[in-house]
């Protein structure tokens, strides 16, 4: 079976496009969602972080919340706010943050597949969050929210891509962090057939960011197993290579019953450390930057562990086993409340922030993963350590829906 197809879309209308277009629902808390939606009734938000239009009481996973958010979907299609196509179509995708820009093709992809382990995942779920999502998917009676999956690039899919963006897009509106995000719909038969037939051999597809969804669409599909409309879910494909990994910082509580010279030391074991001028960005790997009591400093490691696999060369493991756990006596970092992780999209100066306001004695920045590095732990059928990348920029919610009714 294929792992991508075309599909009947729920999109919204162009003329709606800046004020649907809303955040990843999983990025934002109950207080964000709830200022970013004030004041605008179209925003995607009412539908995928429902629990903002009901007292502050009830629980985001009490069944009133649900059934709001497939309210609010049916009123914004009776609106026209949304619009489903006639004819099953292909869309794609471009985000522009900056310089950076990457084009993703929007297609149904298989669910079964995962569980195939055709499309691969480099992180652990919970259950809780999988139950949330599935919830949410049985009551809206959609897939709302794409996942972001990559492939190892092939050029004659990337070629037909960008031809086919040569034309004007259907919108193009600016969302968070001055992110552009820009839609077309390939609607006609003979380009639908010529990006069908580019991906034929897309055999393997890697969630990059959407783990929860990818699993919650697999369980629906597996409860829905004779309506064919149930085995797909909504994913944006896109090129490795374009892809943009941003670095996923670590601020700790405490040095451990260590003064600042006793641990600064205790790392000379490992690491050349050296004083910088400036807030300290790795450039490469197995180099780590650390904020301690006002400096900045530059932590460069001596020898690489002979015989590390996969997972354990990473700087994230490499920090953890070297110096989080021997030195801060931190064992898991998933569960242990004394270390906190920071997105790179906020910048180094929330590093300093953490620390300088007393909340965290130590910071560390870290150099990004590589994508290709993601893909190794994938096919390894490994699991990452937690916190291990931060994709930017992040797809949209609201732009394209995956309705069960093709």
């Amino acid at each position: 079976m294929s792992l991508i197809h075309p599909f009947t879309g729920l999109r919204v209308a162009t003329q709606f496009a800046d004020k649907v277009l809303a955040p990843p629902y999983d990025v934002l808390n109950r207080e964000e969602a709830h200022a970013l939606a004030k004041n605008n009734p179209f925003s995607f938000l009412h539908v995928s972080k429902p629990e903002i239009d009901l007292p502050a009481d009830v629980s985001p996973y009490d069944a009133q919340v649900y059934a709001a958010g497939g309210a609010q979907l049916t009123h914004l299609e009776k609106e026209h706010v949304l619009q489903r196509d006639k004819t099953p179509c292909f869309y794609l995708y471009q985000l522009q943050q900056g310089e950076h820009t990457q084009t993703g093709l929007v297609a149904a992809v298989s669910a079964p597949a995962y569980a195939d382990n055709q499309i691969r995942k480099h992180e652990l779920t919970r259950p809780d969050k999988e139950n949330d999502r599935m919830r949410h998917i049985e009551v809206v009676k959609a897939h709302d929210s794409p996942v972001l999956l990559t492939y190892q690039h092939d050029a004659t899919v990337d070629q037909l891509i960008a031809s086919l963006t040569q034309t004007a897009p259907e919108f193009d509106v600016t969302g968070e962090h001055d992110v552009q995000h820009r839609f077309w719909v390939i609607d006609d038969e003979k380009n639908r057939q010529a990006l069908a037939q580019a991906c034929a051999n897309l055999d393997t597809l890697y969630i990059a960011d959407g783990h929860h969804r990818s699993a919650a669409a697999a369980r629906v599909a597996a409860a829905h197993p004779d309506e064919p409309a149930y085995q797909y879910f909504l994913g944006v494909l896109f090129p490795d290579n374009q892809l943009q990994v941003l670095p996923y910082h670590r601020v700790i509580k405490d040095l451990h019953g260590d003064q600042p010279d006793a641990f600064l030391e205790k790392l000379q074991k490992n690491f050349v450390v050296s004083k910088k001028e400036a807030p300290f960005q790795p450039t490469h790997v197995a180099e780590w930057g650390m904020y301690l009591d006002g400096q900045w400093y530059g932590l460069t490691l001596k020898h690489m562990p002979a015989g590390l696999d996969s997972i354990a060369s990473m700087d994230v493991s490499l920090l953890n086993s070297l110096l989080i756990t021997p030195i801060l006596g931190i064992e898991d970092v998933r569960r242990d409340q004394r270390i906190d992780f920071v997105g790179g999209i906020r910048g180094l100066d929330a590093l300093e922030r953490r620390v300088d306001s007393g909340d965290m004695a130590v910071a560390f920045s870290l150099y990004p993963t590589q994508v290709e590095q993601i893909i190794d732990v994938a096919d390894d059928n490994e699991i990452m350590p937690p916190k291990s990348t931060w994709f930017e920029p992040k797809l949209a919610d609201g732009l394209i829906i995956y309705p069960f009714e093709q």
